[in-house]
């Protein structure tokens, strides 16, 4: 039987734990059986999904990955969702993937109800799901299908459904497992968005892949976190730089024989990663001070997965993301065109290699556009010091990166376009030492309007993920614009 890479090592796998949270421990052979069940209920009379989009609103743990290997072994291709995401968000990415089914937990189920009613969509609740459905033939699945549509913000006012195939996936998973020497003896704490690529790619499906162990958890909870910490838990650990500072800001505040008892155990652990942002090399620093281990930073994006890391063995530099990863091509280009060829000179990281995502979903223009002969234009510039690359920032000023999360200030700008006191506005990102870029908005309000920020925010939660909310508001009589009338945002910036 030809079988997707990760469905037959997993059997070979068997009753080693897979995932272990404060309750249950679940086997790989678990995964194998559960995700069966589910794959044969999606199937139902049909003998195979043929790339058809399931998407599924799931928190971390047994059900997600179970869900997720469901649709890929049924034909399917998964459409994760954001457990935060307001309801038009899900609206929007229900519509434009053209999703058919849609699966939940049952503490989901009143989340996604009414739209699967207005969207004509199936309801698959994972729990009704029984044993009765394993003895289904699961169809033969090709690694060059669609597998996975990831939406991720960018210059355009709607996010792109970014798509991936099984060998896409497969690429950039044995990319890292090189790279960063997975095992299966393993261990690593799983509470990152798996609505995202870091979450999804970098820890579950890496993990999974070498017969490693994960903990998922809802949610980031520091005492939680601490506390399993203490015990040892793990061998690996993966954050974003936000994370990071929240962990210094407390263990800097603790008594000194705890935080030199969590400061030892950290340093046991064999690595520990930081992505998805920038890191401050201040928090590079003041983290190897504290607990001796050096972190290592790479970079990447959805459509790429991971292109460039510091290295497992060797130096790992503060303020940059090292080396191109195992079967990664990687070149600067400069403004005029040209590859860049000496060192300190500014050009656009562009990406080739088989990880590299198929297509924007239903986007051939946009997709054709952002490649060079090739190779894929990912829109953030850097510069080459002693080998190693240094990210100086983004081409688009309409790009902010906070807490880990790449958000579209021209989407959020849409949004807050709709309430009733606001005529104009200009989105932004302000630094900030948390959140790496803190969302703010510059406003012009309707004649005899007030709105103050607090109000903002409240409108704010039905309509946006609570990432996106701006933080600061700033009333303006009119936004700056240049002689042929367009905001600009580096004055938007400078009125901050």
């Amino acid at each position: 039987m030809n079988e997707l890479e990760i469905i037959s090592r997993a059997r070979g796998f068997g009753d080693k734990v897979a995932l272990r949270t404060e309750n249950n421990e679940h086997s790989y052979q678990d995964l194998l059986t559960r995700s069966g069940e589910i794959a044969s209920a999606l199937l139902g009379e049909s003998g195979d999904l043929r790339e058809a989009r399931i998407a599924f609103l799931i928190p971390a743990g047994f059900d997600y990955v179970t869900t997720q290997w469901a649709i890929w072994r049924s034909g399917g291709v998964t459409v994760p969702l954001c457990i935060s995401a307001a309801e038009p968000e899900l609206e929007y990415t229900l519509s434009d993937s053209q999703s058919t089914v849609i699966v939940v937990t049952s503490a989901y189920r009143d989340k996604v109800v009414s739209l699967s009613e207005k969207l004509d969509l199936q309801l698959l609740v994972v729990e009704e799901v029984s044993a009765s459905f394993s003895d289904k033939s699961l169809p033969e699945i090709s690694p060059e299908r669609r597998a996975m549509i990831l939406y991720t913000s960018g210059t355009t006012s709607k996010p792109k459904g970014v798509v991936a195939t099984h060998l896409n996936i497969q690429a950039q998973i044995e990319s890292l497992v090189e790279a960063w020497e997975w095992s299966p003896d393993d261990r690593i704490p799983l509470f990152l968005p798996l609505h995202h690529i870091h979450g999804i790619i970098n820890i579950c499906s890496c993990a999974l892949w070498s017969g490693a162990a994960i903990e998922p958890f809802t949610h980031f909870d520091i005492d939680t976190i601490f506390n399993r910490i203490k015990s040892g838990a793990y061998s690996i650990f993966m954050a974003v730089p936000t994370i990071y500072v929240k962990l210094i800001q407390a263990l800097e505040s603790m008594a000194v024989d705890e935080r030199d008892m969590l400061v030892n155990c950290f340093a046991e652990m064999r690595l520990m990663i930081s992505g998805s942002a920038a890191l401050p090399a201040s928090v590079h620093e003041k983290w190897t001070g504290l607990t001796g281990q050096k972190l290592l930073e790479r970079y990447g994006m959805t459509e790429i997965g991971m292109a460039l890391s510091n290295p497992f063995h060797g130096e790992r530099r503060p303020g940059s993301v090292g080396l191109a990863l195992p079967k990664v091509e990687v070149r600067l280009k400069n403004e005029q065109g040209d590859l860049v060829s000496v060192e300190d000179e500014p050009g656009e990281i562009q990406v080739k290699g088989p990880g590299v995502f198929h297509e924007y979903w239903n986007r051939p223009d946009i997709t054709a556009e952002s490649f060079d002969d090739g190779w894929f234009r990912t829109g953030d510039m850097a510069v080459i010091e002693s080998a190693y690359y240094r990210i100086m920032g983004r081409l688009s000023v309409d790009i902010i990166k906070s807490g880990g999360y790449k958000l579209s200030a021209l989407e959020i700008e849409a949004t807050l376009l709709q309430h009733p006191d606001i005529s104009e506005c200009a989105v932004i990102g302000l630094p900030d030492d948390t959140w790496g870029e803190m969302v703010a908005v510059a406003a012009v309000l309707e004649l005899g309007a007030k709105l103050e920020i607090d109000e903002l925010r409240r409108w704010c939660r039905d309509l946006m993920s609570t990432y996106k909310i701006p933080k600061r508001l700033l009333l303006v009589e009119a936004l700056p614009r240049n002689a042929m009338g367009k905001v600009t945002k580096t004055t938007v910036h400078d009125l901050f």
